[in-house]
């Protein structure tokens, strides 16, 4: 599980106990009920912050997708002047409520850019989400090129977790950060990669070929 979600799920399952107690010291059955819903509550959420374990592919200049979800669009030719300052090929991932959220490197190399932009709160699926929500940028120079990862929040994702730091090294499939509940991830690529994914395919973060350098 996700360090993040660990006090949520330990409080939950603590007010569960409380409440089981008092129902049966103060033989009240309300709170019974109440009980098994923190339970539940407890359990949900640590099915969300779940952490499985993942291995990356091996293989020269492969680039990996940095989050579980579906590929909901693909843009190429997208000028972009943060990070890359040049043409790219731009991959959209949303992510359900039931996708693993935790977020992985697409590449290893060193972290050149960290980025907090702050913003609204649109549904994730929306075009204003990608223009306009609170999103995070993570730039990564790789042996073969640089790229760029957006996290961004959504509607009820509204908590943006980046763990990495400015000169960071990071690994292809490392674990950098994560997005409470449903949101979206968008990765910019050069367009010197070659896509393996295509738009409706559901991918694994760190385990997926999203594309290879050429």
């Amino acid at each position: 599980m996700a360090k993040e979600g660990v006090p949520w799920t330990v409080g939950f399952f603590a007010a569960a106990l409380l409440f089981m107690m008092l129902s049966r010291r103060l033989s009240l059955e309300p709170l019974r009920y109440l009980g098994w819903i923190c339970g539940l509550v407890a359990l949900l959420v640590a099915y969300f912050f779940r952490d499985p374990r993942r291995k990356p592919p091996e293989g020269e200049g492969l680039v990996v997708s940095a989050a579980d979800g579906r590929v909901a669009e693909i843009e190429r030719g997208v000028r972009e002047e943060i990070y890359l300052q040049s043409k790219a090929v731009r991959v959209g991932l949303i992510l359900s409520l039931w996708d693993v959220h935790i977020n992985r490197a697409p590449v290893s190399g060193l972290v050149e850019l960290l980025k907090y932009v702050p913003g609204g709160f649109w549904p994730a699926f929306t075009r204003r989400a990608r223009r306009e929500n609170e999103h995070n940028l993570l730039g990564i120079q790789g042996s073969e090129g640089k790229v760029l990862v957006k996290q961004v929040a959504g509607l009820l994702a509204r908590r943006i977790v980046c763990r990495v730091r400015m000169g960071d090294a990071v690994t292809r499939g490392q674990k950098f950060g994560l997005i409470r509940l449903g949101s979206r991830v968008e990765v910019f690529l050069p367009e010197t990669v070659e896509l393996k994914v295509k738009r409706g395919d559901r991918l694994l973060a760190g385990e997926t070929i999203l594309g290879v350098f050429r």
